[in-house]
């Protein structure tokens, strides 16, 4: 009795110092990428950036933090209440859930699960609900279109990314992410796929509403989008969900193209995060290179090219490994 009490204690234990370990990832995460976005927009676009508040600016996405904390959260009368409070918590969930999943090094993972990538992808579909929440509970027709076409967004480049996964976890034969990182020991996975790779990450883009596929928050016509009537901490929270989001899309990118955490030399966690924030560096970059698409055209590009390309690549991994 006493052996099982202390097993259950350790594992308590062990959870709570994975759920800190996590939450403190996501919030210097998203005062990395925030400082990073600005300096490397501000150096694209001949500006200097943030520099006031600490070295070149470093303390700028902390002072930040501190502003959102202090300001007034304001409800507007005639919202939905249930729907319109519980949409910021929501989108936060699927977060929290996939970076307990995700393998930073062979020895640093809060959760080893055979079915890691089924998780992140079936909470990432609370994503999707919580933006139709917003739009809906806001009782606002900008932040209504805003969450609509959000949600027609990432139905639509949900299907790529998936498809764009699955010839990898053909050859692995599992769903486990540590599972995928240690079958690349010999060679990365973008070798043998690299249209995979491409499809996926630029879906993950479209997933992440970033440019060129920001339609649901697009500032010419619709304000902010779905969260055009949140203020404070409320949209903080949809702010942390996505730089969190972007750091998720690059690190799954990581783990089922790019190796993971292998490499020469270093130890695997900063391989990991120099693999992960490379990515989301580009991700950055496309912000400022690449104008915004047409509604048509987003949804056009997904459905009659990234999935008939996605479905024809996966027949002919799964006739290769037949074959051979």
């Amino acid at each position: 009795m006493n052996e099982i009490i202390n097993i259950v204690g350790k594992e308590v234990v062990r959870n709570v110092i994975g759920l800190v370990g996590v939450l403190v990832v996501v919030v210097v995460n998203v005062l990395i990428l925030t400082w990073v976005e600005r300096k490397v927009s501000g150096h694209m676009q001949r500006r200097i950036g943030p520099k006031e508040v600490g070295p070149f600016g470093l303390i700028q996405a902390i002072a930040d933090g501190i502003k959102l904390l202090g300001k007034d959260i304001i409800t507007p009368e005639d919202v939905k209440k249930p729907l319109y409070f519980l949409a910021p918590i929501v989108i936060f969930i699927p977060v929290l859930v996939s970076f307990v999943v995700i393998p930073f090094d062979s020895f640093l993972q809060v959760k080893d699960i055979n079915v890691g990538i089924l998780v992140i992808f079936a909470f990432s579909s609370l994503s999707v609900l919580s933006l139709l929440l917003a739009g809906w509970g806001s009782n606002n027709k900008y932040s209504l279109i805003g969450a609509m076409r959000s949600v027609a967004q990432n139905i639509a480049y949900e299907i790529p990314l998936l498809l764009a996964l699955l010839p990898v976890i053909f050859m692995c034969n599992s769903f486990s992410l540590k599972d995928v990182v240690e079958a690349q020991k010999g060679i990365w996975f973008v070798v043998y796929h690299p249209i995979p790779f491409l499809i996926y990450f630029i879906a993950g883009v479209a997933e992440t509403n970033r440019t060129p596929f920001d339609l649901a928050e697009a500032e010419s016509e619709l304000v902010a989008g779905f969260h055009t009537e949140y203020s404070g901490m409320r949209f903080a929270l949809f702010f942390l969900a996505e730089y969190s989001n972007i750091f998720i899309i690059c690190a799954v990118a990581t783990i089922f193209f790019l190796g993971g955490y292998q490499g020469p030399i270093l130890p695997g966690i900063i391989w990991f995060f120099i693999k992960t924030y490379a990515l989301a560096f580009i991700i950055v970059w496309f912000r400022w290179t690449f104008p915004r698409v047409r509604f048509d055209q987003l949804l056009n590009f997904s459905w009659k090219v990234l999935i008939p390309v996605s479905f024809l690549w996966l027949l002919i991994t799964g006739g290769m490994l037949k074959i051979l």
